[in-house]
């Protein structure tokens, strides 16, 4: 781990992923804590892009912003396809999906609280 990924705290990667999203026009942008409710992070991100070319967009930038401002890598599943990229950074879990995949598995509905999803 380098300095600069220690010395970033999960509070501040959530806030470059948020703002990386909003700037490639992400849609849905749900945000869940999961402080004291899961062991894999510490957030977890859920939206959506239009297209599995957006989706597939949203998430190489992502990649992209992580590494040159944090020097953080991230592990990333799905690209190729583009229904659902997972980006794992270690803190802050990210899913974006295709609208019709997210339909599908209602993954926030798994970890928001009854009545808010």
């Amino acid at each position: 781990m380098t300095t600069a990924q220690s010395d970033t705290t999960s509070e501040q990667l959530l806030a470059r992923i948020l703002t990386s999203l909003e700037e490639d026009k992400a849609e849905d942008i749900v945000q869940i804590d999961l402080r004291g409710k899961s062991s894999i992070g510490d957030y977890m991100v859920v939206c959506s892009g239009r297209s599995s070319r957006q989706v597939a967009a949203i998430s190489e930038k992502l990649v992209e912003r992580l590494k040159a401002e944090f020097g953080r890598g991230a592990k990333v599943e799905g690209k190729e396809t583009g229904d659902w990229v997972l980006i794992d950074t270690g803190d802050v879990i990210v899913h974006v999906f295709r609208p019709e995949v997210r339909e599908f598995y209602q993954l926030e509905k798994m970890w928001l609280p009854a009545g808010t999803a």
